[in-house]
């Protein structure tokens, strides 16, 4: 048994602050930097037309559930399932998020590091002028580095586990309050900077404007695949997270919140990069070089550009340091509440056990190049896994445990708060959690491991 005091637990100290950290948690790069390009391969309008869908249908049931199970219990992952399940292995689908969430943070962070090394090449003048084939032989070269891929992962590192080291009110509700509202401001100017170009109205088209034909049923997979990565769920974020919610807070207008805001953010990136990418006549299934090469040169081209490169990589920062604190949170509360250790301890030896994963992780085009796994480097096998199966595996067994397995009198308790709130929706939503959630998992689960292909 931990010898934790759990007395003693920190918490959110508002709704406002609830919001702001687990729609910091849901938006990141995989709204700016992954969302976008997922939509440029995908059809456009089409696409989000059937992710609006899922969002409403899977996705805020989902993450309803893993709130439920993190405030019922004031529990990181491990210790949640272990007291709601008595002596069954129910612990481990918490384990399983603490090694997703360690997978994702190394991965993740040397990603957020390459948002500083463009931040500095712009301050530098190290883009300006230089063509796409040169702008490719940047990245491709940067990567290729020792130094620098490990120098960035380190400093956001190093970041995140700063704001963590502050605590749940002062550190993560602190800096969300301020983040957020930023990098919604920068978004905004960006979308003003965007849609002003000649010819932008043709990405506005492209990203409204569906086109069925290009619907297939990997693009229903897609849709759900990235509402599972954007919305963190499956990780255990939004059981740590749901743990230090207040009990007076509706849980079910939480989700829809945080999850609106999450679709807010991503349609937003959207109408900042397709009227550029249209304008210029750039392809918008660029895939990842859309971020990292394409925009680089696309900024060259407009009055102001430079200002609007370091706008739009300062938001990428932004938007990826949200999301690093609240991985870093899980792994934090489950040192310190499984293994009793003080916050500082667990945060010094999160960071220290992520350096050596996140090193290894920003050098897989480096030094590591020739360290594979499953024909996969490190960075890619961390992608995969996390993606492909530890995200939508946990996902299915969190859905699976709170529809089949926890009394249903005790999800709607917890979703009335106690009695006091109306949950008109709560057949639905026990229909949608028990029948319709664990089916739309399982084919992303089988799509993801390259056993189901429409």
């Amino acid at each position: 048994m931990s010898g934790f005091d759990f007395s003693k637990r920190d918490s959110f100290g508002s709704r406002m602050g609830v919001i702001m950290a687990a729609a910091g948690s849901a938006v990141g790069l995989g709204n700016i930097w992954r969302f976008p390009y997922i939509l440029g391969e995908n059809g456009g309008g089409a696409f989000l037309i059937i992710y609006l869908v899922i969002i409403f249908a899977i996705g805020i049931p989902v993450m309803m559930s893993e709130l439920v199970i993190g405030r019922r219990t004031q529990r990181n992952p491990v210790g949640a399932f272990r007291m709601l399940s008595s002596r069954r292995p129910w612990f481990l689908v918490g384990m399983m998020g603490i090694v997703a969430a360690f997978m994702i943070l190394a991965f993740y962070t040397a990603v957020a590091g390459w948002t500083l090394e463009y931040i500095y090449q712009i301050l530098a003048g190290g883009i300006q002028g230089k063509s796409s084939a040169e702008l490719t032989v940047m990245f491709d070269s940067f990567r290729s580095e020792s130094l620098r891929p490990a120098l960035w992962f380190s400093i956001f590192l190093l970041a995140t586990a700063g704001i963590v080291l502050g605590g749940v009110r002062k550190g993560i509700e602190k800096s969300t309050k301020v983040l957020m509202p930023l990098l919604f401001i920068l978004l905004v100017l960006m979308c003003i900077k965007s849609l002003t170009l000649p010819g932008a109205g043709r990405g506005v088209e492209f990203l409204f404007r569906p086109d069925f034909s290009k619907i297939t049923g990997t693009t229903v997979l897609m849709a759900l695949g990235q509402a599972f990565f954007s919305l963190s769920i499956g990780m255990g974020t939004l059981i740590t997270y749901g743990s230090y919610i207040p009990a007076d807070n509706k849980l079910a207008s939480t989700a829809v919140q945080v999850s609106m805001v999450d679709l807010f953010i991503a349609v937003l990136a959207g109408l900042a990069i397709f009227p550029a990418v249209f304008a210029f006549g750039i392809s918008p299934a660029s895939g990842e070089a859309l971020t990292f090469i394409v925009l680089p040169g696309i900024f060259q081209q407009v009055s102001g550009g430079m200002i609007f490169a370091f706008a739009f990589f300062f938001l990428l920062a932004i938007a990826a340091l949200t999301s690093t604190i609240s991985v870093m949170e899980v792994i934090v509360a489950y040192f310190s509440e499984q293994l009793n250790m003080s916050r500082r301890t667990a945060i010094i030896i999160a960071t220290a056990s992520m350096f050596i994963l996140g090193i290894s992780a920003s050098l897989s085009w480096g030094v590591m190049r020739d360290v594979k796994l499953f024909n996969l480097n490190i960075f890619d096998l961390f992608n995969f896994t996390t993606a492909n199966i530890l995200l939508p595996l946990g996902g299915l067994l969190i859905v699976a445990f709170l529809g089949w397995f926890f009394p249903g009198h005790a999800v709607r308790d917890e979703l009335s708060n106690g009695g006091t709130l109306r949950v008109r929706y709560y057949s639905l939503y026990r229909f949608i959690i028990r029948f319709i959630a664990p089916v739309a998992i399982a084919l992303v689960f089988l799509n993801g491991l390259g056993l189901l292909r429409f």
